[in-house]
């Protein structure tokens, strides 16, 4: 499973992703989890099976839902308070969610 986080710049999420990554251990999750800006969007998409957008550019949701579903990648939003708190556990749930 090849989870891609998707943020303004890619450096915000480089926290969060580390605490998915933490969390995907204990729970023996076999998955790979990055994080791109998102003018690195296009390049990354073909690799993933999901992406996550992070709440700071919500505003493009639309266009990354679109481009989601034409590449039939699998779309979520990030909720503010699990991505504010670092809640890797909450939001590799999320991820395993939309997946299932």
């Amino acid at each position: 499973m090849n989870i891609l986080l998707c943020c303004s710049g890619g450096f915000s999420t480089s926290l969060v992703v580390s605490k998915m990554k933490e969390a995907a251990k204990q729970k023996g999750v076999d998955c790979r989890i990055w994080a791109v800006g998102e003018k690195d969007i296009d390049e990354n998409l073909p690799k993933a099976d999901i992406v996550m957008l992070a709440p700071q550019i919500a505003y493009r949701a639309g266009d990354f839902e679109l481009r989601c579903r034409q590449a039939d990648k699998k779309f979520v939003m990030i909720g503010q308070l699990d991505y504010g708190r670092c809640n890797g556990e909450n939001i590799l749930t999320q991820a395993l969610e939309a997946l299932s």
